[in-house]
């Protein structure tokens, strides 16, 4: 059995960005050979939205035989690998010790789960009214599950989904 995992959330630092940017450049001197872009993304990427305490950070690589050395690299600087997490190739990896701590993703061109993230990510920056929906629902969640992170995760996929297929039916409109 999985241990459970605490669900935390805090009130959003302004100083995500800036720690974002500090993170970014790491990545990117020590992975630039393999890097097309790194983006922010998660709730930390969000103006004005509750968060898990940590950076979420996607990184695109040139080509899915980077991931090898990528992971190399990212081990040898003391992330801790966390899997394949949603089947389609984006391999997860953890830096605990970090001021915050990072969660980075390391993703192929054109992969599915990242272009759905930055989709969600810029709607709700766009869109304040379905930012609170998603605040509030993060909140509930949180008491409702707070020792269940796995639990919390996937309680939240229903609103994720339907906010990027609103986001998909707008651009087309």
């Amino acid at each position: 059995m999985t241990p459970a995992t605490a669900v935390e959330l805090v009130p959003y630092d302004p100083a995500w960005p800036e720690d974002f940017k500090r993170i970014r450049e790491k990545l990117e001197r020590l992975l630039a050979p393999c890097v097309v872009t790194i983006e922010h993304i998660g709730s930390t990427s969000i103006p004005g939205l509750a968060a898990k305490p940590l950076v979420d950070i996607d990184i695109i690589l040139r080509s899915s035989t980077d991931i090898p050395r990528a992971t190399r690299i990212l081990l040898e600087q003391g992330y801790e690998p966390r899997g394949n997490r949603y089947d389609d190739e984006v391999w997860a990896f953890m830096r605990r010790d970090g001021k915050p701590p990072e969660r980075v993703y390391l993703c192929p061109p054109g992969n599915q789960t990242h272009e759905r993230r930055l989709i969600f990510r810029d709607h709700l920056r766009a869109h304040p009214a379905d930012a609170a929906a998603y605040a509030r629902l993060k909140l509930e969640l949180a008491e409702i599950h707070r020792h269940d992170g796995d639990r919390y995760t996937a309680e939240k996929r229903h609103f994720i989904d339907a906010i990027i297929r609103k986001a998909i039916s707008l651009r087309s409109a």
